[in-house]
């Protein structure tokens, strides 16, 4: 089958389209044959260092999220897979290639009317967006900021905060990003990339009761100065390289509650991404795939993504 190699860590120029051996599913595994590969800003961040939740011995084939059709199952596993459409994580390697053999317990059935693409969009980033907003739980009224609203979590965390009654101030890195945010339901639009960004978000909203922190670092403590009393704020994510410097006892003078990224329980992760599927198909929340990419330009969707150019998911198309 073909696939992409990681041999080394460094720039995405290590990422290499080769051959590799098809994988046989073994005892409770199912084969996908791969359609779409997920990929995630983590895994940009592994293929540079080797950081991340994963830690697979060299060479490997990066990817932990594949969407496709179930071919064959291992011993064990229910036979009535075979021809489903399908979601599901690898386990942190194996998902840039044609074919996956993943744990057949684990594969999340695409439900009709959504497509494939669609659904290996939601794969992560819906598990995430759902989980923080739960998490946070909104009330309708309050004003909530969603960082690097243009990305393919903050997409998500747009439509869902405006879903669940708030008023969405949307920070995003230029022009094109704030119109995708703003398209997608934000009614207020600040461009963290200009000095007075949070002057803006004063000027409309007066202070802010939920922050959603995809950014970290300064554009993460500029947003923790814009909540009021009672606010929340949920680190999730740090695309500027490092997690927002406040520390606890900062947020408690303020009456600020901070959160480190969703605390979900591995048994959880499965429905959270199937309710994000459910909400696709019934037409309430939107995947923005901004960017798609043939297995082979691995190495340019990771580029592609470093250099803050995306918008959306940036997805592999594989078949």
């Amino acid at each position: 089958m073909r696939a992409v190699w990681l041999k080394e860590f460094g720039g995405p120029e290590v990422l290499v389209a080769g051959e590799a051996s098809d994988p046989v599913p073994g005892p409770g595994q199912a084969l996908i044959e791969v359609a779409f590969a997920n990929i995630t800003f983590v895994e940009t961040l592994f293929r540079a260092s080797g950081f991340g939740p994963f830690k697979p011995e060299l060479p490997v084939i990066p990817g932990n999220g594949v969407g496709g059709v179930v071919t064959s199952v291992g011993e064990g596993a229910d036979r009535g897979l075979i021809g489903r459409r399908v979601v599901s994580v690898t386990g942190g390697s194996g998902g840039y290639a044609e074919l996956a053999a993943v744990d057949a317990a684990g594969l999340i059935e695409v439900p009709d009317g959504v497509e494939l693409d669609t659904a290996v969009a939601l794969l992560a980033d819906g598990r995430t967006a759902t989980a923080l907003i739960r998490a946070a739980g909104p009330r309708p009224g309050e004003r909530v900021l969603v960082e690097a609203a243009a990305g393919g979590v903050g997409t998500l965390l747009v439509q869902l905060a405006r879903a669940a009654g708030a008023t969405v101030v949307a920070a995003a890195g230029g022009a094109r990003k704030a119109e995708v945010a703003r398209d997608l339901g934000a009614q207020v639009v600040a461009d963290y990339r200009e000095p007075g960004w949070t002057d803006v978000v004063r000027e409309a909203v007066g202070g802010v009761d939920v922050v959603f922190d995809g950014v970290g670092g300064p554009i993460g403590r500029s947003a923790f100065e814009l909540l009021d009393r009672g606010g929340r704020m949920l680190s999730y994510g740090l695309a500027s390289g490092e997690w927002a410097d406040i520390s606890d006892g900062a947020a408690a003078a303020r009456g600020v509650t901070l959160v480190r990224g969703p605390s979900v329980k591995p048994e959880e992760m499965s429905a959270l991404t199937a309710s994000a599927l459910a909400e696709a198909a019934a037409g309430r929340l939107r995947a923005v795939i901004g960017q798609r990419f043939p297995l082979e330009r691995a190495a340019d969707a990771h580029a592609a993504i470093e250099s803050r150019a995306t918008v959306g998911k940036t997805l592999l198309h594989v078949r």
